[in-house]
């Protein structure tokens, strides 16, 4: 383990920042932003006490899946996406929990530069601070997710919570961190513009702040779920956790490189 870690910030920019996750058009750079390592103090979040969504914005917990194979999309579908609900649920106390997404990623093996994750045909590691939604288009998940339902059973607060686990028997290579929400300001978060070959989407990126606090949990193994906030609605919560992968430094030799699985789920309280 390790108690700091480098990670990839967002320099600050005037323009909006993007990147292409696929070759992008002729003419056109893949990405616009530059990014700054910053070495940062990481805790262990196994010493940090309890820590709820609603306050640091994450939470690490023991969870035993029935699944038997990760890979098997109809079982993930038919047995994982139920039991992260009923996990999402039980953690919240939200009404409605509807998985609507999840991925797969494993770290090359030769361990390329931490990016967005997706330089090569399969999702990797993401090294980039970020949050998966922003304000907008965290409200576009909702609309997306409704479409053709009864309006009213979206009224209210509703939020999305991202659950992380990993694949391997222990993670040595590449851990996940997550920043406390109460440690970052509106200020250094920046809307960024991100394209997939059929879609675009919105997310924040970082810029660096000493008063960031960030934590990880050494050695994740199978049986736990780190979860983490990446919208509310409500504005007297934590409504983002930025996150990012980071390399933790000797690791073994022979240390298989981190694969783990990401469900999003929205929540409707």
């Amino acid at each position: 383990m390790t108690d700091h870690a480098h990670f990839s910030y967002l320099h600050a920019m005037a323009d909006k920042p993007y990147a292409y996750l696929y070759p992008p058009p002729a003419g056109v750079a893949r990405e616009n932003g530059r990014y700054v390592e910053q070495r940062c103090p990481v805790a262990d979040l196994r010493r940090a006490g309890a820590t709820s969504l609603d306050v640091e914005g994450f939470r690490l917990i023991e969870h035993h899946s029935q699944m038997a194979d990760f890979l098997d999309t109809r079982e993930l579908t038919d047995t994982y996406y139920r039991e992260c609900a009923m996990l999402a649920r039980a953690l919240t106390g939200a009404r409605l929990a509807m998985v609507f997404d999840h991925l797969v990623r494993e770290r090359e093996a030769d361990r390329l530069a931490l990016g967005f994750g997706r330089e090569g045909s399969a999702p990797a590691a993401v090294g980039r601070v970020h949050n998966d939604y922003t304000d907008a288009s965290g409200r576009r998940r909702l609309e997306l997710q409704c479409r053709g339902m009864d309006a009213g059973e979206f009224a209210g607060r509703f939020a999305i919570v991202n659950l992380w686990r990993p694949l391997v028997r222990e993670v040595r290579d590449t851990p996940l961190a997550v920043c406390d929400a109460r440690s970052v300001r509106a200020t250094e978060r920046v809307a960024a513009d991100i394209h997939y070959p059929q879609r675009s989407g919105e997310i924040y990126l970082h810029t660096y702040s000493p008063a960031h606090r960030w934590y990880y949990a050494p050695r994740m193994g199978r049986h736990e779920v780190l979860a983490f906030k990446s919208y509310d609605s409500a504005t007297d919560v934590a409504r983002f956790t930025p996150h990012a992968a980071f390399d933790e430094p000797d690791i073994p030799e022979g240390t298989p490189p981190r694969r783990s699985i990401e469900v999003r789920v929205l929540l409707v309280y």
